[in-house]
């Protein structure tokens, strides 16, 4: 059975999105078999011009039981969009067997009340805008892609393309999914979720003090590095270090620390075979379970987790 897929492409999409394709057409090849038939849609049809200024063919949407409808991103999510868009989405909510967004497609889904009560992810850039302009979803901002029933979202950009290896694996299973990403030659899985893009472009500070201390926490790890040894490197007095240090990253000293230990952590883990207590050990955590609950709060899975993971990518990964 062929299965229709459409990719809707709101005003000024991110042509990146476009990548999804691939995908359906090395199953289609992999298949020897014309198993997936990918249309370009559009509210009115006609041409549509990217964000980036490149145009793509698309035909008006004029019905809605798609197998599946993703809706692209843009680079700068659009409020409101018009009518008929949002009604597009709510009717291919009801009536395509699955939606999904890729990158900020998620606030057109939100918008149109399709992840109302529902787990979601965006650009990890976003994700927090993402909440607070629709507080009824349920934002996770740490994940590649999530699948809440017939709902399915991504993060940015390239994760169109874990979100589309994930749907034809729920299609036809993980054998052609992995051929695909082999192909493709990216990871059949990503271990660990966007923090890892993220969380030290987040630290980037304005003043070379601030940036001095970092520089110093990254090369002392292993070390207690209170405030007070901190504000001594920046060459600033405590109160003042403290003070500078949250209005340029936005966080405190105890926080961005926390951050930069289970980076350097993360790294050990999935580069080495390191034991958990070495790694928690050599990065500057008191225990093991201290460093799992910080790998909670910034991955949502424990070490042992991304270990597992990262072993799963040496054995299948790119082979």
């Amino acid at each position: 059975m062929k299965r229709r897929i459409g990719l809707l492409l709101p005003p000024g999409f991110q042509v990146l999105d476009l990548m999804a394709t691939t995908v359906y057409e090395l199953a289609n090849t992999l298949l020897e078999e014309s198993m997936y038939e990918v249309t370009m849609l559009s509210e009115h049809g006609g041409a549509m011009t990217s964000s980036s200024g490149i145009s793509v063919l698309t035909e008006a949407v004029t019905r809605y039981d798609y197998d599946t409808l993703l809706v692209a991103g843009q680079m700068a999510p659009r409020r409101p969009s018009s009518p008929g868009f949002v009604e597009i989405l709510r009717q291919a909510g009801v009536q395509s067997r699955r939606v999904g967004s890729i990158c900020t497609g998620a606030f057109l889904l939100a918008e149109a009340g399709l992840l109302d009560g529902k787990r979601a992810t965006t650009h990890w850039s976003l994700a927090r805008d993402l909440q607070r302009m629709y507080p009824k979803v349920r934002v996770e901002e740490d994940r590649i892609f999530i699948n809440e029933g017939k709902v399915w979202s991504s993060a940015g950009m390239t994760a169109c393309v874990d979100l589309c290896l994930a749907l034809v694996e729920s299609d036809h299973g993980i054998e052609l999914s992995r051929n695909i990403a082999r192909k493709l030659v990216v990871y059949h899985r990503r271990s660990g979720g966007q923090s890892q893009f993220s969380a030290l472009l987040e630290l980037e500070p304005k003043s070379d003090r601030i940036q001095q201390a970092l520089s110093y926490a990254k090369r002392h790890l292993r070390k207690p590095l209170s405030v007070d040894e901190l504000a001594e490197a920046a060459n600033l007095s405590t109160r003042q270090f403290s003070r500078t240090f949250r209005i340029e990253t936005g966080q405190s000293p105890a926080r961005a620390i926390e951050v930069l230990r289970v980076e350097a952590a993360r790294a050990m883990i999935e580069g080495s075979n390191h034991s958990i207590d070495v790694v928690a050990r050599e990065t500057g955590f008191s225990d093991p379970e201290r460093m799992r609950r910080a790998f909670l709060r910034a991955f949502g899975q424990p070490p042992q987790a991304i270990k597992r993971a990262a072993r799963e990518q040496q054995t299948t990964g790119l082979s």
